[in-house]
């Protein structure tokens, strides 16, 4: 009778480690809810000059204007996840240089994503950039 306890036991032991692992497994795995973005940077709009950019390097974003539109490109390499540089013509990855236009578009490798588009929302004057 002692044997059948002690299996029991183990057999329970078992059962929890496996459940643990399996959820364990699935919160790594399985990807979450991207519907709740969260609040990279406030800018306002009137920082933002016509025809440029504004760089936040600590962030790895940068703003641009053309025309009336505004967009935010996330400034990590779809290579190997360097920071770009941004330049007057186009951005550049300095570690094996990658060469993207201004949209965030591959000009030429190693990289063959482009760039990642960020969501900006309109707050009155200021413009929220969310991840």
């Amino acid at each position: 009778m002692e044997n059948s306890g002690r299996s029991r036991r183990r057999f329970l032991k078992g059962l929890v480690l496996v459940g643990a692992w399996g959820l364990l497994v699935w919160r790594f795995l399985v990807p979450g809810d991207e519907s709740q973005k969260k609040p990279l940077l406030t800018v306002k709009k009137s920082d933002i000059p016509p025809r440029g950019a504004l760089v936040y390097r600590e962030s790895r974003v940068a703003v641009f204007r053309r025309e009336e539109e505004i967009y935010a490109l996330s400034l990590v390499c779809t290579h190997l996840g360097c920071t770009v540089n941004v330049t007057p013509r186009n951005l550049v990855c300095p570690c094996h240089g990658s060469v993207f236009d201004r949209e965030g578009a591959v000009l030429k490798g190693p990289s063959d994503k482009p760039l990642h588009r960020l969501e900006v929302e309109e707050q009155g004057d200021s413009l929220v950039v969310m991840v």
